[in-house]
């Protein structure tokens, strides 16, 4: 496997499917801005949406690659038996699941959403599209599946281009937002499901190759099973405590009009290099890993997750600072147009500022939990996720208040340090992971290269501070010119001072 061109394969297809994604926020920004009708859509799509990436963006993965690798080095007939086995349980548990949600939607909604309670039009919207877009979830935890056994064979690009549809199916019903006006809210969530359906039928056609479903009513639950889903239940809040904090502050945040829909346009900007420096990567390592950690080649594991750690920060870094720079000229280049007024910008681009901070550590817990799910350990993780999730809660709550909604960025941030760091001490302390000296004085002139490349940015957003303006038309297009600008020169930077090596591009691991 070659780390840096399989990361660049599933980043690809994952930047064209963020791309298509900003497209299908800058719609949404135009046509429901930051009133009601956009909170209540954007908690009936939270809650689906927090689903697909607890178990496609990593929950899933963390659980089912090891323990299907295993098996597969025992033959492929063994294998097949037990993905058949997780598949049927999966139909079954997750179907039933969905159905009690949707009898229970009031309920849920007032759980995730308790803010609302007192604006009972929101509420009831908020209820309605919640079940409408509720089914989703049933489709893409499927989906997942095919995507775990076709990541388990190192094959990335298919699973990684999937969320695609999701967003060309919103994009379509976008283009008539002016024609659908009050009801687009419920054509968005229609099309929700129905991309939740196409994403399935797309990856049962190229998984076909690898793994045949059968649908069987009669399975066993043996010790193998047991033993997977003792694994996948830790996995998937350890592997998801991004996104639990994130849906921990949207219910938060409920209580503060149009919050919600702050902290979503912002987490829309960060999520687009957590995908590339932590999903991606923590994707991609997590089958070579298990199958070195089976054999016992410790100089390998070593070199994989020093690499992984290196790619992670050398792509993270650079983003924090750019975000911490010019937090407030992207969210207005991004989303400051029809509806999304000056305000809506101001308060997106505070969240963004404090999102920025926890960029790094939103990486990092990434790639160390997949050094401990290698190891068919998903219980550290996610005791520490735990204790991460109660810290968020309690620092979120106590300064709310006080301080608005910009504490739910920033308690995000401190949490997943928290967490970040409690990983690497668990993992040095059980002797999972060293640092080595390459990785240090790389990491050294990664810290030194962002710096600069900030220090660019910053003077380019002087320069062209008036084409900035919130009223300018053209701000998008000179904002992409700042970014591609001040990426040539990091990489430039990097290049001379050897931040990274072009050798790098073709080593195996």
């Amino acid at each position: 496997m070659n780390l840096i061109k399989s990361t660049g394969t599933f980043s690809f297809f994952t930047i064209i499917s963020r791309i298509l994604g900003y497209l299908r926020d800058i719609l949404i920004a135009i046509f429901l801005g930051a009133g009601p009708l956009a909170d209540a859509f954007f908690v009936a799509f939270r809650i689906p949406n927090t689903f697909r990436r607890l178990f496609s963006e990593g929950a899933f993965n963390a659980a089912f690659v090891p323990s299907y690798a295993s098996e597969l080095s025992n033959g492929r007939e063994n294998a097949e038996k037990f993905a058949t086995n997780i598949f049927n349980l999966l139909i079954f548990g997750i179907f039933f699941f969905v159905l009690i949600i949707e009898i229970l939607m009031p309920y849920f909604i007032f759980l995730v959403a308790p803010g609302f309670s007192g604006n009972e039009e929101k509420m009831n919207i908020a209820i309605d599209l919640a079940r409408i877009t509720f089914p989703f979830l049933f489709f893409i935890s499927l989906a997942s599946f095919f995507s775990a056994i076709m990541n388990s064979h190192n094959r990335f690009a298919v699973a990684a281009a999937a969320p695609i549809i999701l967003n060309i199916f919103l994009i379509l019903v976008l283009f008539y937002g002016s024609l659908l006006g009050d009801k687009l809210v419920y054509y968005l969530s229609y099309a929700v499901t129905l991309a939740g359906v196409a994403q399935f039928i797309y990856l049962y056609i190229y998984v076909k190759k690898f793994y045949i479903p059968k649908l069987k009513f009669k399975f066993s639950i043996d010790n193998k099973i047991k033993n997977f889903f003792s694994k996948l239940l830790p996995s998937i809040f350890s592997s998801g405590v991004t996104q639990i904090n994130i849906l921990v502050g949207t219910i938060i945040a409920s209580f503060q009009a149009s919050a919600v829909s702050y902290l979503y346009y912002a987490d829309r900007i960060y999520q687009i290099n957590l995908a590339i420096a932590g999903i991606a990567i923590g994707t991609v390592i997590l089958p070579q890993l298990s199958k070195y950690v089976n054999s016992n080649e410790n100089e390998k594991i070593s070199l994989i997750q020093n690499k992984a750690l290196e790619l992670s920060l050398f792509l993270s870094v650079p983003a924090t600072t750019a975000l911490l720079i010019a937090s407030e000229e992207i969210i207005s280049a991004l989303f400051g147009y029809g509806s999304f007024d000056k305000l809506s910008v101001e308060k997106s681009s505070k969240a963004l500022f404090y999102f920025a901070f926890g960029l790094p550590a939103f990486s990092l817990i990434k790639v160390f939990s997949s050094f401990y799910f290698a190891r068919q350990n998903t219980k550290l993780p996610f005791y520490i996720s735990l204790v991460s999730v109660i810290l968020n809660i309690l620092i979120s709550i106590i300064f709310f208040r006080k301080i608005g909604f910009v504490i739910i960025p920033i308690a995000t941030s401190i949490s997943s340090w928290f967490n970040s760091f409690l990983l690497l001490f668990f993992l040095k302390k059980d002797n999972f992971y060293s640092l080595n000296f390459t990785f240090i004085s790389r990491f050294i002139k990664i810290l030194f290269s962002s710096l600069a490349m900030g220090a660019f940015v910053y003077y380019l957003i002087i320069f062209f501070e008036t084409n900035l303006y919130y009223e300018e038309s053209l701000k998008s297009i000179f904002l992409i010119g700042i970014v591609i600008l001040g990426l040539i020169f990091y990489l430039l930077i990097g290049f001379f001072i050897k931040a990274f090596k072009i050798s790098d591009i073709n080593l195996k691991y």
